[in-house]
């Protein structure tokens, strides 16, 4: 192993792997008890589970899964164009809107590039930028845990290929308005690709910005979205990246062939139908908000307003809170792998699932 970490890249001793919510399975295993007796709010996913109309799908789909998946996603492709409005040379599809984001690392990060990102946004920006040996900038956010977008246009150098906004923001749940967006905009130069990850946009609790307007108009961006969370697909691993078909291009280059996998591409088609289902999930998500945020505020707690289908919450020691938590069977999010270790992060769920957390929340402490 030694004369093997002679060739290994570098940049991977310093990294730390990614820490995902933990499975149910995992921790009724651990702690003995049926995998229902587990309340997880931990990964971010669907309260109600997966769209009705892609459950059918997927049934009647399950008899072809011995056929390799269309490599260019084709109907996925006509599907989103429609639902956009937008050509389908506008659209990637990808494994997950993550691998996405590794694509975008392939094309457009090396030695001697710079990639810009907030301090807290969603870690896997600062991984990957290590990973292919650019330079990250991390920018400050302003107070209440938001990105400062006149000090991220500040930031960017000459040699900067990369910006990337999560909006909402994972894992903090704040928002940037549409005309803070313009203005950053207006100031970025054409040859550096603006990331819009969206990944919370569909379940957004506020007036989502339209940043395909600067995909309309020619600009130097793209606009990445996924199925995991509003749509409930995030175990089939499917999103999607909107931008210049010459950026496109070169994503689809670095692409893997059929790196979105057949069932996935299926119950994305249906899942894309039911809106029925995201305004279902939606309305939960905000009158989960209002539960969460009212019992917090009696609480004496802080936490980040949010508006996303996740609260971050200030508890002390958020690890410690974190363990006792599963203990009792619910499983909630430490974020002290994002440098933030007296905070918990907890996805809104079921009404009963979010009075379950609570309760258990005041008896710790």
């Amino acid at each position: 192993m030694t004369c093997l970490l002679k060739n290994i890249n570098f940049q991977l001793l310093t990294l730390k792997a990614y820490e995902p919510g933990r499975p149910i399975e995992e921790v009724a295993r651990e702690l003995h008890l049926a995998p229902e007796a587990i309340t997880k709010l931990a990964s971010n996913e669907s309260a109600f589970g997966v769209s009705p109309k892609a459950i059918a799908a997927i049934h009647q789909a399950a008899g072809e899964m011995y056929l390799y998946p269309d490599g260019n996603s084709w109907h996925l492709h006509q599907k989103l164009a429609e639902f956009h409005r937008i050509s389908p040379e506008n659209i990637v599809i990808g494994n997950g809107s993550n691998e996405l984001i590794d694509i975008i690392g392939h094309c457009f990060m090396s030695p001697g590039k710079s990639v810009v990102y907030s301090q807290y946004a969603f870690i896997i920006y600062k991984t990957i930028t290590q990973l292919f040996h650019a330079e990250g900038i991390e920018v400050p956010m302003r107070e209440g845990l938001v990105h400062n977008l006149d000090a991220i246009a500040d930031a960017i150098r000459p040699d900067t290929s990369l910006v990337f906004i999560c909006n909402p923001n994972n894992p903090t749940g704040t928002m940037v308005e549409e005309a803070e967006i313009d203005r950053l905009m207006s100031r970025v130069p054409e040859e550096t690709l603006v990331v819009f990850d969206e990944a919370y946009a569909e379940l957004c609790l506020g007036r989502m910005p339209n940043t395909l307007k600067f995909v309309q108009q020619g600009r130097n961006c793209i606009i990445l979205r996924t199925f995991s969370k509003a749509y409930g697909l995030a175990g089939l691993r499917v999103g999607y990246g909107i931008g210049q078909p010459e950026v496109i291009e070169m994503l689809n280059r670095a692409r893997q062939a059929f790196n979105c996998n057949r069932m996935a591409q299926i119950a994305a088609c249906a899942a894309l139908e039911d809106q029925e289902f995201v305004e279902k999930s939606r309305q939960n998500c905000m009158e989960g908000k209002a539960y969460l945020e009212g019992e917090l505020t009696r609480m004496g707690l802080t936490f980040i307003p949010t508006y996303a289908n996740f609260i971050l919450i200030r508890v002390g020691a958020g690890r410690a809170i974190f363990e006792k938590l599963q203990q009792k069977g619910v499983i909630v999010r430490p974020m002290d792998g994002y440098l933030l270790p007296e905070w918990i992060r907890v996805t809104i769920g079921k009404p009963e699932q979010n009075q379950k957390f609570i309760a258990q929340l005041k008896a710790i402490l």
